[in-house]
């Protein structure tokens, strides 16, 4: 017999469903929310401010979810993470949070502690217990940020928005015009710049590549990692890369 799934998988919304669909990342809201006896969900839907998200294996540990320890949460993807509210974790993902950390420090002029930027997301995630949303321009977004229509989250890649979906992303449709409803908070969309998930969907990837051609079958497809036109089956020196 199938076990139910937990309450663990996070949308973009930053809400917790349970849903059979697996992740790439796995992190945590603080601390422990959950009742251990039935392994559901209390009232609350965070433990504290440090919302981090973390990759799936480190050092060769292994937990039992959502028994004793804090209530473990999942992510099909680093772009998911972030519009949710998360930040990168500073044990096992160092180098990307510090470098989130310097990065900020850069754009504001001085540098913030953990605690600090813990603060700044928090208010720049949530609306009391809702999720707040950010009113830009969507000409001004980077790749990666994450926007609510109609009730659905999209995630901008290039020319293009890509639907999300707890799979993965469905066929992208044209980025839209004028101000958008941006899920992912303004410290995280916007530093640096151009955001760029480092752990990403391959079903995003195909999306994208299968999105571009019947947007543009005239000019070849678009390079999946960094959004320029190619032909053929060839990829630009930064896909080739990765």
């Amino acid at each position: 017999m199938t076990a139910m799934p937990l309450q663990n998988r996070v949308t973009p919304s930053a809400d917790l469903v349970a849903a059979p669909a697996r992740g790439l990342l796995f992190g945590n809201r603080g601390g422990r929310f959950h009742d251990p006896t039935t392994r559901t969900l209390r009232t609350r839907r965070w433990a504290s401010k440090r919302w981090i998200c973390c990759v799936l294996a480190c050092k060769g540990r292994h937990r039992e979810v959502w028994r004793t320890g804090y209530t473990e949460l999942f992510f099909l993807d680093e772009v998911t993470a972030l519009a949710a509210g998360h930040r990168r974790c500073c044990e096992c993902r160092r180098s990307a949070a510090r470098s989130f950390q310097a990065a900020l420090a850069k754009t504001e002029g001085s540098s913030a502690s953990l605690r600090e930027i813990d603060a700044r997301l928090h208010a720049e995630r949530l609306d009391g217990r809702a999720k707040r949303l950010h009113r830009l321009a969507a000409c001004e977004l980077p790749d990666g940020a994450m926007i609510a229509v109609e009730g659905r989250a999209f995630s901008i890649r290039g020319p293009a928005i890509l639907p999300w979906m707890w799979a993965g992303y469905d066929v992208p449709q044209p980025r839209p015009t004028g101000g958008v409803d941006v899920l992912t908070p303004p410290d995280s969309c916007g530093t640096p710049r151009r955001l760029r998930a480092s752990v990403a969907s391959n079903r995003a990837r195909r999306g994208w590549q299968l999105g571009w051609r019947e947007m543009n079958p005239r000019r070849g497809r678009g390079c999946p990692a960094c959004s320029v036109p190619v032909e053929g089956d060839q990829a630009c020196r930064q896909a080739r890369a990765e």
